[in-house]
């Protein structure tokens, strides 16, 4: 229990950033917007075209602008002092680590297992840490892998607590040469280390090429005749840390379990994955608090576990105040740094209401929560209430809620009590964890639907969140330095836009199902501004439709010597107010989280193909399909630079593959460098005497903006040689 004396330091405190000067630039730039709408409506005219589409594109941008303002108001997040926890706790509550995989080939065991292998790694005593990998593709080679790694963890862990190595993922700290001497104990280990980890990385490459000697392994017996999307539940408890008192050298337990899936039965993607993870350490070690992973995402911060539990411990926050806590995420990719900018810079603004959105990856989940408990249920102490005791805990209603293992609500009833686990040796638990991972085993029961993580949609994380601060918690943010955890993000070519795709589909999802943030208005706690927050996370996408309109307006413009933008004043006036000021500001905030305007261009393409898939969803002509996003093998910066074709996340090219996917992106182009053609030849300037000719240079300005934006289009379409058709025919189109 934490030392409730009041004289003690804080463990964690939290950190408002406000600006006034960029509130006033928001309010200054909202209401430009908004007295153009006002001009528009007052001028508008019945057969003009440009001025209504332009009316329409404008008064949704407003809205977006609105929203982003909310968003942004009040930024926030929290500063940890994990040096004081010890002095604070005498017993440090448990933490069970998640760990989620689906297919071997897109993401190699290799990245799991240094994602692993960095977890088990951490500044937290070993004894009080479990970590469980899910592997949803049922792949041999991912459990060898992972058996091989813990035989190298007994060597890792002890090495990186000895030494205090800050980067705890083997294939990023050995990037690094030795500094130290030769002939010090340091540098023999750290030789020692480095040659036990080329020879575990070789073995697991060298299976990965070939695998069939595996079936001779008596261990491998339960994935014989085994298929990604037909098998039964595999459980394997790889290592158990049977020492119990948290020494330096000790590997925590580590479980390898695989959930049952049926051709005829649905899996629910990665939330099901979550779910059954829950269930099998809830069986286990049932610890109360949570961490999931990507596979690709290691700890980059030794002490990120115990950043986590200064929030959960903090005496001066009461039990019933945060869900969770979320790390901004984080790559180590040159491209991918801008996404996580852009996390991490909306992770601060909705700090500062009820808390960031749960993003998927890199975020600590208190158990009690994940079972549907809300703030109603507690006691000021923490403890159930009296009436959620009459509720929850009877025999009938945890059967209803949790299945009907008895084994599941043992362990819920002492999760939801915060009764300590019994320290039993987790094989004997290995049946129980079977039966759980059945792929009916859910059915009729609230898993997925008020309890764990949510389904109904292909981002998990946006569904489960709204759940969350529905019920009225809050969620806090810690943005440290260095990034708590990193990982590699595809944002190039094909593989970039499917990510993008997923996640703007998903939010369409979300914004048509029951956890909707259009409605609940009235019965819902969610705060009003966190409400805009989600609001604007699910109707990202739609902003494709007029964004696309509106990059095709000054051509069209200029094609037709019709005027965009009002006239009533001169034109560097005009210039100023309606392009300088919004352009430049958004580029300002841009380049001051070194973010480059480039990135839009993907997500306005992605856009328009997620619009299509929903719409057919919708319609129930077809269904969304989660598509697992491929990972490239950890490796060199300087070796991935060697080879620069464009597809490597450090070439720095913008290379289009997949033609058909960004054919929006090319055509806003081509026809925006055709009108400034049209423009630059004089073909306009024959209109002169009929006074349109000189009217169009605002237009003209609007056009090179957005070749500019586009222009990595044109570069990445001549990058392969059989693009040039599809570009001749790209070019007839706005003719």
């Amino acid at each position: 229990m934490a030392d409730s004396s009041s004289f003690l330091p804080p463990l964690c405190k939290r950190i408002s950033h406000k600006s006034y000067v960029i509130r006033a630039m928001d309010l200054t730039i909202l209401s430009l917007v908004f007295s153009l709408l006002v001009y528009r409506i007052l001028h508008m005219s019945h057969n003009d075209t440009a001025w209504a589409v332009a009316f329409f594109c404008e008064s949704y941008f407003s809205f977006v602008w609105l929203l982003l303002s909310s968003t942004k108001w009040s930024p926030a997040d929290h500063k940890t002092y994990p040096d004081r926890l010890d002095e604070r706790v005498h017993d440090l509550p448990s933490v069970d680590m998640f760990v989620t995989t689906a297919d071997p080939v897109r993401e190699p065991p290799i990245i799991v297992v240094n994602t692993v292998l960095s977890l088990l790694a951490v500044n937290y005593p070993a004894n009080k840490l479990a970590c469980y990998v899910s592997d949803d593709g049922c792949s041999p080679l991912t459990y060898f892998s992972l058996k091989e790694a813990s035989k190298f963890a007994k060597i890792w862990v002890p090495f990186c607590k000895k030494y205090n190595v800050k980067v705890r993922a083997p294939f990023r700290y050995f990037l690094n040469t030795l500094t130290a001497l030769e002939d010090s104990d340091f540098a023999k280990n750290w030789e020692m280390t480095k040659r036990e980890y080329e020879k575990l990385r070789q073995k697991v490459e060298d299976t990965t090429g070939d695998s069939h000697w595996l079936n001779a392994d008596d261990d491998f017996e339960a994935f014989t005749n085994t298929k990604p999307n037909d098998h039964s539940t595999i459980v394997k408890v790889i290592w158990e840390n049977k020492g119990g008192v948290g020494d330096e050298k000790e590997v925590p337990h580590f479980v390898y379990i695989s959930r049952e899936k049926r051709p005829n039965y649905g899996h629910h993607y990665k939330a099901g994955a979550m779910n059954f993870l829950v269930r099998v350490s809830g069986l286990m070690t049932n610890a109360p608090y949570m961490l999931n992973v990507d596979c690709d995402m290691y700890a980059n911060e030794a002490d990120v576990v115990r950043q986590a539990m200064c929030i959960f411990l903090q005496e001066s926050m009461t039990p019933n105040h945060c869900a969770f806590v979320q790390f901004p995420q984080a790559f180590y990719d040159s491209n991918a740094y801008e996404v996580a900018m852009l996390h991490s810079y909306r992770g601060r603004g909705v700090a500062g209401i009820q808390g960031p959105i749960y993003e998927g990856s890199g975020c600590f989940h208190t158990r009690r929560v994940m079972y549907g408990l809300s703030p109603d249920d507690l006691e000021v102490d923490g403890s159930l209430s009296s009436a959620a005791t009459r509720s929850i805990l009877t025999q009938e209603s945890l059967t209803r809620e949790f299945g009907n293992s008895k084994a599941i609500v043992k362990s819920v009833v002492s999760a939801l009590q915060r009764e300590s686990n019994p320290q039993n040796e987790l094989t004997n638990s290995t049946q129980a964890a079977k039966e759980v991972g059945n792929s009916h085993y859910e059915y009729e029961t609230s898993w997925g639907k008020t309890i764990g993580w949510l389904y109904d949609s292909i981002v998990e994380d946006l569904n489960t969140s709204i759940e969350i601060h529905s019920r009225g918690w809050s969620s806090s943010f810690i943005s440290s330095d260095p990034p708590a955890f990193l990982g590699c993000m595809p944002l190039v070519g094909l593989e970039g836009f499917l990510q993008w795709r997923r996640w703007i589909t998903g939010g369409f999802e979300v914004l048509f199902n029951k956890q909707s943030p259009l409605i609940g208005i009235f019965h819902q706690k969610i705060r009003f501004r966190q409400r805009l927050v989600y609001l604007s996370s699910c109707m990202g996408g739609l902003s494709s439709i007029p964004v696309l309109l509106y990059c095709l307006l000054p051509a069209y413009c200029i094609l037709h010597n019709s005027p965009l933008f009002p006239k009533v004043l001169c034109l560097g006036t005009n210039l100023i107010i309606f392009v300088g000021m919004p352009c430049l500001y958004i580029l300002w905030e841009f380049m001051s989280l070194g973010v480059s305007v480039q990135l839009l261009n993907v997500p306005i393409c992605a856009s328009l193909s997620s619009i299509f898939d929903v719409a057919l969803k919708l319609l129930g002509i077809s269904k969304t399909v989660f598509i697992v996003s491929k990972k490239a093998i950890p490796g060199t910066k300087s070796g991935c630079q060697q080879e620069d074709d464009g597809l490597n996340p450090y070439s720095g090219k913008f290379e289009i593959n997949g033609l058909l996917f960004f054919l929006p992106g090319i055509f806003i182009l081509l026809v925006n460098l055709a009108a400034l053609t049209d423009f630059l030849v004089g073909l306009r300037l024959w209109s002169r005497s009929e006074g349109g000719g000189s009217l169009c240079l605002e237009e003209a300005c609007g056009c090179m903006l957005v070749a500019m934006l586009f222009l990595p289009f044109l570069k990445g379409l001549f990058e392969k040689e059989d693009m040039v058709s599809h570009c001749l025919f790209s070019i007839k189109v706005p003719f």
